[in-house]
């Protein structure tokens, strides 16, 4: 059955030309338009749509069976699959995709001789970055391979170099370690202007700024997936920031952000900070923010490595696996749904 895309099928939308949408087939209704009962106009109305939903409306007109055997007699084609739904098709053929819900979710270890020799993407034994570099991929089958999520038992290997190895590397509790004093120090310069209680209201200020950032810097950074250059060096800035974790979602070792990139995220957003609150909000803000943070980061790795407690990390464990298993492009927060519901971004599973 030929393909027809919804550009093309939005250019026929007059009584000369009719084509609409109805459960993913196309329909060219032109020479039936002044047959129709509830008049031309009507038709008219929905010309080069999808009218599936309308023809079952009962308050618009609840179409009868001839009805819509009328209809097939007008099929010319189907809907092309959109770049979406050719990407997701991939990840539903994998196991993971029908356990992830699951509250022991464990993924099945990755084949790692037949993965390379299968999909002709990267060699799990050897370093990851090096082969990126030197690789010629599409931009279309590099999105489709990171995406497609892989389990090694072990950390994979990133550079392969002595010195810049154990950098990609952190430990969840690192995190906290190393933030927290800088939190309670940013308080510290806050309280010393002497309003406690605008110290108090500028941390929880800046705890609800971080959880708006989490969601924009996952979705507009994150996951610059349309926007990314056809270029191979652009790849290897995408796997390096997020792509490897889509690839690798249960790598133990990087899972939470390495403090020195999260130096180069937090520099412009501090300076923000003071340059849009006075010096005692500033401080606070920043404190809060940092302090959102931390508790993003170990939420992150909680929710993948963890039996949850039940209330709220339960549903929110089975929504982030759903971001890796089944759409990835959707279900952007972390630690609550709030800005997915408020951006219409929330992943339904």
């Amino acid at each position: 059955m030929k393909e027809y895309s919804l550009k093309e099928i939005s250019n026929h939308t007059t009584s000369k030309s009719c084509w609409v949408i109805y459960k993913n087939k196309v329909y060219d209704v032109t020479e039936f338009i002044q047959d129709h009962p509830g008049g031309d106009d009507l038709i008219l109305d929905y010309a080069g749509k999808d009218v599936t939903d309308v023809m079952k409306d009962v308050l618009e007109h609840d179409h009868s069976d001839a009805a819509y055997e009328i209809l097939e007699e007008y099929c010319i084609g189907q809907l092309e699959e959109s770049i979406h739904e050719k990407r997701m098709k991939l990840l539903e053929v994998e196991e993971e995709s029908k356990t992830f819900d699951k509250e022991d979710f464990k993924p099945k270890e990755t084949d790692v001789a037949s993965d390379v020799k299968t999909n002709q993407f990267l060699d799990l034994r050897k370093a990851l970055i090096p082969q990126l570099i030197r690789a010629r991929f599409t931009k279309e089958f590099y999105l489709e391979q990171v995406h497609k999520p892989r389990y090694l038992s072990q950390p994979a290997i990133f550079f392969g170099h002595p010195l810049l190895e154990p950098l990609t590397k952190t430990a969840w509790y690192m995190i906290p370690i190393i933030w927290l004093p800088y939190v309670a120090y940013q308080l510290s310069l806050s309280f010393e202007y002497g309003n406690s209680t605008g110290t108090y209201m500028s941390f929880g200020l800046g705890i609800g700024i971080w959880t708006l950032l989490e969601y924009l810097l996952h979705r507009f950074l994150f996951h610059l997936d349309e926007l990314l250059p056809d270029n191979q060096m652009a790849f290897v800035i995408h796997f390096a920031t997020h792509g490897f974790h889509h690839y690798l979602p249960m790598d133990r070792l990087r899972l939470v952000m390495p403090p020195a990139l999260a130096v180069i995220l937090a520099y412009p957003l501090v300076r923000l900070g003071h340059f849009l609150f006075p010096p005692m909000m500033a401080h606070g803000v920043v404190a809060g923010g940092f302090f959102g943070y931390i508790l993003y980061d170990c939420t992150h790795y909680y929710l993948h490595h963890a039996k949850v407690f039940k209330y709220h990390f339960k549903e929110m464990k089975k929504y982030h696996m759903a971001h890796h298993y089944k759409n990835y492009e959707g279900g952007y927060g972390i630690t609550s749904k709030i800005w997915d519901y408020i951006f219409g971004t929330e992943l339904k599973y």
